[in-house]
């Protein structure tokens, strides 16, 4: 039960050093844990980081629009909860970017082992077969994460103005800084619309790419 807990876990541990990811990999593959199923795993991280980093700067907007709509009260505290939603915000993004880099570091591995390991067939048509389903596989990895980087790209410009405006609102705690980014949270409102949009169908594809994975056999 213990050794079970333990592989589970570290099958969703994100590494950001590519040589340590590269260890981690080999000896989960030792422990009998193919690339395929630390891809699986990590494929439903990232979709759960940007499920989190789509709820986070929502509310984080949603905050916003409350202060500029409010009037009186102590305007310093107000900031530092506006402070505190977007660091929140700041860190479910960057677990978004991680997540993503490491999805690719064992994608990588995965294929670069996959193709390696074809030239071990000795029958042409079981080396065919797999090559088929080498080229399948990739195209729904690529689509899936091509899905995940434009939804990831999409949240840094919704940030900018929300770093902005907290910075704004640090050096003028007066109701002027209010109104003066009261129009620049209407821009930042569209913005979050389509990062939403393209959050859920980023999600949609990791969904779509777990499933094609826990289908075929190991």
């Amino acid at each position: 039960m213990l050794r079970r807990a333990l592989i589970v876990m570290f099958l969703v541990i994100p590494l950001g050093l590519s040589g340590c990811d590269t260890a981690y990999i080999a000896a989960m593959d030792k422990m009998g844990y193919a690339k395929r199923d630390i891809l699986s795993s990590r494929v439903k991280s990232a979709r759960d980081a940007q499920e989190e980093a789509k709820k986070d700067i929502q509310t984080a907007l949603e905050k916003f629009g409350k202060v500029v709509a409010y009037q009186g009260g102590e305007l310093e505290a107000t900031y530092k909860q506006l402070n505190s939603e977007l660091q929140t915000s700041e860190d479910s993004a960057e677990a978004v970017r991680k997540r993503i880099k490491d999805v690719e570091s064992v994608a990588d591995s995965l294929f670069s082992e996959w193709k390696t390991e074809l030239g071990q067939y000795s029958s042409a048509d079981l080396r065919r077969k797999s090559e088929e389903k080498l080229s399948q596989t990739k195209a729904r990895y690529n689509e899936m994460l091509s899905a995940m980087k434009r939804a990831e790209q999409r949240i840094d410009p919704v940030l900018k103005p929300l770093r902005d405006q907290v910075l704004y609102l640090k050096h003028n705690l007066n109701a002027r800084a209010l109104a003066a980014i009261k129009g620049e949270l209407v821009k930042v409102d569209a913005q979050v619309d389509q990062l939403v949009k393209d959050m859920n169908r980023s999600i949609a594809e990791a969904d779509k790419f777990i499933q094609s994975m826990e289908k075929e056999p190991a």
